[in-house]
């Protein structure tokens, strides 16, 4: 009877057996049938509110579709609505467990990834969540009418097939050892969502204002547009139970205020409009978080160290730009960056610098190549900067034996005379004469103050950096259109780059409006690197490839690199708000926040 089972199941093509999780190197920490994550409360209580500001420049939103291209939603919406067939926890780099689905089976040719769906998963419209969703979610996120990123990051997935109702099996064309990762994370909704009252359903960038049908542990309440939102916590939500929820979802109610600038926004905080902020201007960090409230023990400020890759904030250069396309002549935009004067003199000592692509992680590259890495770097010897075979790059400093403004300069004026471009007539002027003029493009005025000493020494090689300052609608067209010269990106970093390094580096995005590819790199040698980095069989295998990529991106002089911090400096209402120590050290602030934190009653 046994074997006819077997049999059964394997002709239906639902596999024999399954995992509760799926963990990228090895053993998943947590094993079947855990209690709860460990850095929750289990026993945190339910209720309150959370009173919490956006954490996103755009000052309104104006849909409620995080996953098309035109228009802004509001913050956290994606978070808090929707769902996905996997959920990672935030004390390890590379697992995720069960959520939407309660197993996954990942072959050992890792071609494909199956995943079975829990019988008690409901949308919020009371619908079953379904193989066809799944299947509904996946195809439109990588059709026209969606972000880009998504068909590129998912670009070397086959396909899905529904198996049955509740199960749905991903085909990769490459094994993939992301992949199952990856295809478990995309959020997964109704293929009601959008849905008109003749039946037929809208076309996916025409659905913006339509009420979300996710199956998420909030809904949208209360909404006042340009001002805030109100996520209210569903008392039907399906997942209540589950050990990857257990001590989390805790607040009935989560309010997102905007403040239309960082003023408004730090005055409401000391006042007491809101209950939780992560500061970002070292300025503010230093100087500007005081007041009666912080006196009377109401607000408590926390600076709590993390385990996050340090990421690579950057200058990024538009290289579609002629003036651009010169490696030399972005290396010396780079030497005149005076960041230890900036350091001390705006910053207060408090950024260290982003070094490279994989700071804090094991793929930061060091030192030369080893026999790994130039194995997968000699095919592209003369394609490549001659750099990428010597030491690492480190960013050029003014601190040091022999490091100086001026030298760097000195520097800089012969890189570009190199390329081409000479001082005469009060400007750097390329052979026809023109002289070398670089918009610099921003949302936000505030940023002409950390873009003003960089330009005053570009002055001095007659280069003019002009600074534009455009509303954020503009500026996000115009990054869509790649219509800029340079501007400034804060690129997040993982422990196990992937898929990921051909959405923001890969040729394949190059042309393709509103993709990640900002830089407008066109390499081989970076598209083969990052293929290696996504086949990698393990750990050996990926950490040369990682630190191969490192080295061509950072000598290519693509990015660079601006300012990190390893830690989360916080502002919290101590008398609302509390939280289960210690905190994960992989943890975002605002997603730990939403999730793990819980409203203390007032007595």
């Amino acid at each position: 009877m046994r074997f006819w089972l077997i049999l059964l199941l394997w002709a239906c093509g639902i596999p024999a057996w399954a995992a509760h999780g799926y963990a990228l190197w090895g053993d998943l920490k947590y094993p079947p049938g855990f209690a709860h994550f460990d850095y929750v409360n289990p026993d945190a209580p339910k209720g309150g509110e959370l009173r919490m500001v956006s954490n996103l420049r755009y000052s309104t939103f104006d849909k409620y579709n995080p996953y098309t291209i035109k228009g802004s939603p509001p913050a956290y919406l994606a978070q808090l609505i929707f769902e996905t067939l996997l959920v990672g926890s935030m004390d390890e780099t590379a697992s995720a467990y069960g959520l939407l689905a309660e197993s996954v089976d990942v072959p050992k040719d890792r071609l494909s990834a199956t995943f079975r769906l829990r019988a008690e998963a409901r949308f919020h419209n009371g619908q079953p969540v379904e193989a066809a969703d799944v299947k509904h979610s996946y195809e439109t996120l990588i059709g026209p009418y969606a972000q880009p990123s998504y068909a590129t990051l998912l670009h070397e997935v086959a396909g899905l097939d529904v198996l049955d109702t509740r199960t749905v099996r991903f085909r990769f064309k490459v094994p993939n050892r992301e992949l199952p990762l990856i295809v478990g994370s995309i959020p997964i909704f109704s293929r009601d969502w959008g849905r008109q009252s003749d039946g037929k359903l809208k076309r996916f960038d025409d659905i913006v204002v339509d009420t979300p049908i996710g199956s998420g542990p909030y809904r949208i309440g209360p909404v006042s547009f340009g001002r805030d939102i109100t996520y209210v916590r569903d008392p039907k939500y399906w997942g209540s139970g589950l050990n990857v929820n257990r001590g989390s979802n805790n607040f009935d109610r989560i309010t997102v205020k905007i403040y239309k600038d960082n003023t408004a926004r730090l005055e409401a905080l000391k006042a007491g409009e809101f209950d939780f902020m992560t500061i970002y201007s070292a300025g503010d960090w230093a100087r500007r978080i005081d007041g009666k409230l912080f006196r009377q023990g109401v607000l408590v400020k926390k600076e709590l160290a993390h385990q996050l890759p340090a990421g690579f904030q950057s200058y990024v250069l538009n290289t579609r730009r002629p003036q651009l396309k010169d490696v030399r002549v972005r290396e010396a935009l780079g030497l005149a960056i005076d960041y230890e004067w900036m350091n001390r003199q705006m910053f207060y000592g408090g950024y260290p610098r982003v070094q490279d692509l994989f700071g804090n992680t094991a793929c930061q590259a060091t030192g030369t190549p080893d026999p790994k890495e130039l194995a997968l770097l000699e095919p592209w010897r003369g394609k490549v900067p001659d750099a990428v075979f010597g030491p690492m790059y480190k960013p050029p400093t003014t601190d040091g034996e022999g490091q100086s403004l001026r030298n760097n300069l000195r520097r800089a004026r012969q890189l570009l005379a190199d390329a081409g471009w000479t001082y005469r007539d009060g400007a750097l002027r390329d052979s026809q004469g023109a002289p070398m003029v670089l918009e610099y493009l921003d949302s936000r005025e505030s940023g002409l103050r950390g873009v003003t000493p960089w330009a005053r020494n570009l002055e001095k090689l007659g280069i003019s950096l002009r600074f534009v300052t455009v509303d954020f609608a503009l500026y996000m067209q115009r990054l869509d259109k790649f219509d800029f010269d340079i501007i400034t990106l804060a690129y997040q970093g993982t422990h196990n780059p992937g898929q990921e390094m051909l959405e923001i580096f890969g040729s394949q995005g190059a042309d393709v409006e509103a993709s990640s590819n900002h830089t407008g790199v066109k390499s081989p040698a970076v598209d083969a690197l990052v293929i290696a980095m996504t086949r990698a069989r393990d750990q050996a295998e990926l950490l040369p490839a990682c630190r191969a990529l490192d080295r061509v991106i950072m000598h290519s002089h693509y990015l660079i690199p601006q300012w990190t911090l390893l830690s989360h400096r916080m502002v919290y209402n101590q008398q609302r708000l509390a939280y289960q120590q210690p905190m994960p050290p992989y943890a975002k602030a605002e997603e730990w926040l939403m999730s793990s934190w819980w409203f203390v009653p007032i007595h």
